[in-house]
């Protein structure tokens, strides 16, 4: 996939455009993929089918996961594994809910 898959997907945070990111920064890619397979929980619907407007390098690690579906489309929403879709609440809640 690698390259490829980035060049069909579009532009992700590692290959921003000239100008509008000066240089690639450091990050830590396993938990930026975490954050976006929480919030693929607020946009969950029907089918187990997730809004995929998240950076597209993101998107094609969790797909290289097994957590979602390959996400190069037209459509404007990805499917997620059965596996994805549990993770992604547990995330969720484990981020963004408090415990009570």
């Amino acid at each position: 996939m690698g390259k490829a898959w980035a060049q069909m997907a579009g532009w992700g945070i590692e290959n921003a455009r000239a100008g509008w990111q000066p240089r690639i920064m450091d990050y830590n890619k396993d938990k930026v993929d975490e954050m976006v397979l929480a919030l693929l929980f607020l946009t969950l619907h029907g089918g187990g089918r997730a809004w995929k407007g998240h950076d597209w390098d993101a998107l094609g690690r969790l797909h290289e996961k097994g957590l979602i579906h390959d996400p190069v489309s037209k459509a404007k929403s990805v499917a997620l594994t059965e596996q994805g879709e549990k993770l992604c609440e547990e995330l969720f809640r484990k981020h963004f809910c408090d415990a009570s």
